[in-house]
C-alpha cells in the first residue's frame, strides 16, 4: 500500500464526534473533534466532517487516497449501517453508511464503539494475533466487543455481544434499558458510584467520601481514596470486581477466550479492579478453564482508541 493511503474513522459520540485519518501503523493524521449536535439531522455533521476534513487537508498539504470509512456509533449495526434508538442522540434509523458514501465513494463500514474498540485492539493494541478474546469498555456505561476465530461476533442481525445488558442480580438495580439488575448498573463508573453510595448508608465506617453529593463523586475520586486505604473505597472495588468476575466466568464458559481485555476509566483504577475480577473470575470457573485465561489492560491509548477502532473496521476488511 501506498504511504499515502488511509482509513477515515469517525466516532459518532451524543456530544462530540472525533475524526482522523487512520494509516496502516496506526498513526492518525488530521484529527479534528467538532459537536454531533443530533438535533439536527444527521446529514448536517456528515457536511461539516468532509468540509473540515477537507480544510485540514489543505492545512496540513496533505493529499490523502482515502480507502474507506468506518464509523462507530450507538447502537450501530454493521449488517444494515443504521443506528437505531441510540442513547443520547435523537436520530433513529438514519443511514449513516449512505450518508459516508454520498461523500466518498468507498466502502464503508458501521459498527457500535466497544466492537470497533475490539477491532482496534486486534489490529492495534494489546491482542495482536490473537484470535479469541473479549473486549470490555468501562465507561459511564459497559460495553463489550467479541471476536471469536479473529472475527468479530455480530449475531443474526448485528446486535450480539452486549455483555453489560446480561442481569447479575435478580430484580437488581434499575438501568438506563428499563430492566433491573443488568452488569453496567454495578460494573461501571456510574456502577461503582451507586455502590459507594449504599455502603456508605449501610457501614458504620469512617470514609474519605462521606461528604461528597452523588451528582460531584467520580470513580477518580473513589481511586484517590483508596490510594489512601479508605474502607468504603477499598470495599467498592472488591464488590465489583466480584460482580465482573463472576459475569466473565460465565462468558468464558460460553467463548473459552484466550484474554479479556479491560478498557475506560473505569480500568484506569489498575490493581483495584484488576485483582479482584481475576480472583473471583477464578473462584468462579470450571476447573477446565482455570488459570488459562489473562485479564489484561488495553494497548490502546484512551485519547486515540475511538477513531482507531471506528478506523479498524475497514483495515480489517482489507487485511
Amino acid at each position: 500500500m501506498a504511504t499515502n493511503d488511509f482509513v477515515l474513522g469517525i466516532d459518532i459520540g451524543g456530544t462530540n464526534t472525533k475524526v482522523g485519518l487512520v494509516d496502516k501503523n496506526a498513526k492518525i493524521h488530521a484529527r479534528f473533534d467538532l459537536p454531533t449536535a443530533s438535533e439536527k439531522p444527521a446529514s448536517d455533521l456528515f457536511e461539516r466532517i468532509f468540509k473540515k476534513l477537507d480544510e485540514h487537508c489543505k492545512q496540513y498539504e496533505l493529499t490523502p487516497h482515502i480507502l474507506g470509512v468506518g464509523i462507530g456509533a450507538p447502537n450501530g449495526n454493521y449488517f444494515t449501517g443504521l443506528i437505531e434508538k441510540p442513547p443520547n442522540l435523537k436520530w433513529n434509523r438514519v443511514n449513516l453508511v449512505a450518508l459516508a458514501q454520498e461523500h466518498l465513494n468507498v466502502p464503508a463500514a458501521l459498527t457500535n464503539d466497544a466492537n470497533a474498540a475490539a477491532l482496534g485492539e486486534m489490529l492495534f493494541g494489546v491482542a495482536k494475533g490473537m484470535k479469541n478474546f473479549i473486549e470490555i469498555t468501562l465507561g459511564t456505561g459497559l460495553g463489550s466487543g467479541i471476536i471469536v476465530n479473529g472475527q468479530l461476533v455480530y449475531g443474526h442481525d448485528g446486535y450480539a455481544g452486549e455483555m453489560g445488558h446480561v442481569i447479575v442480580e435478580k430484580d437488581g438495580r434499575l438501568c438506563g434499558c428499563g430492566r433491573r439488575g443488568c452488569l453496567e448498573t454495578y460494573v461501571s463508573a456510574t456502577g461503582l458510584k451507586r455502590t459507594v453510595f449504599e455502603l456508605l448508608a449501610s457501614e458504620n465506617s469512617s470514609s474519605l467520601l462521606h461528604d461528597i453529593p452523588f451528582n460531584d463523586l467520580t470513580s477518580k475520586m473513589v481511586y484517590d481514596a483508596a490510594l489512601k486505604g479508605d474502607p468504603i473505597a477499598l470495599k467498592s472495588f472488591d464488590f465489583t470486581g466480584q460482580i465482573l468476575g463472576r459475569a466473565l466466568a460465565d462468558a468464558v464458559a460460553y467463548l473459552s477466550p484466550q484474554a479479556i481485555v479491560l478498557f475506560g476509566g473505569l480500568a484506569a483504577a489498575g490493581d483495584f479492579i484488576f485483582i479482584p475480577t481475576k480472583k473471583y473470575m477464578e473462584d468462579n470457573l470450571l476447573p477446565i478453564y482455570r488459570n488459562k485465561v489473562k485479564i489484561i489492560p488495553s494497548g490502546l491509548p484512551e485519547s486515540d482508541a475511538a477513531i482507531l477502532g471506528a478506523a479498524a473496521l475497514i483495515w480489517n476488511e482489507l487485511d
